[in-house]
């Protein structure tokens, strides 16, 4: 690691911490050369898989933008920004347990509406009625009979 102050190649770590839930690793270092101290912030690079979209195109993961569209879906509902994190914990993990390079757009859809369903029912209504492009009234009765007809996921 380089001393932000002077630039040398040798540090020593004095002291080593998990923070963030165990997720990061927070390393107090020393500089060898000039003797100043600073702290580094280590985590775990996990590469998500890129999306294939409808029209054949392809683009990077962006959970900036998986986390508007579900934040939009909950607008004015009564979830918790704890439970929606937990949510999107949960998608990435799956993202990343499937072992794939690229995945299409539809699955990460799929497990959007799935994580939906379990926070909040109108959320989840809301975000199907735009991503399966309901053209009707009648389609939105269909989702929220089959909805009504599963056994409660809680």
């Amino acid at each position: 690691m380089h001393c932000p102050f002077c630039g040398a190649n040798d540090t020593k770590v004095i002291d080593s911490r998990l923070v963030a839930e165990g997720e990061q690793v927070r390393r107090r270092r020393e500089c060898l050369a000039c003797e100043e101290r600073f702290t580094t912030f280590e985590t775990a690079e996990l590469v998500m898989p890129r999306l294939i979209k409808s029209d054949g195109s392809r683009q990077p993961f962006d959970e900036e933008k998986l986390r508007a569209g579900m934040q939009r879906a909950l607008e004015k509902r009564p979830v918790s920004v704890e439970r929606l994190e937990a949510a999107i914990v949960h998608i990435k993990h799956k993202l990343r347990a499937a072992g794939e390079r690229e995945i299409k757009s539809r699955v990460l859809g799929e497990l959007v509406m799935g994580e939906l369903q379990k926070l909040d029912e109108v959320a989840y209504i809301r975000f199907a009625s735009v991503y399966r492009r309901f053209q009707d009234l009648n389609e939105f009765r269909e989702e929220i009979e089959r909805l009504s007809r599963e056994p409660n996921k809680e």
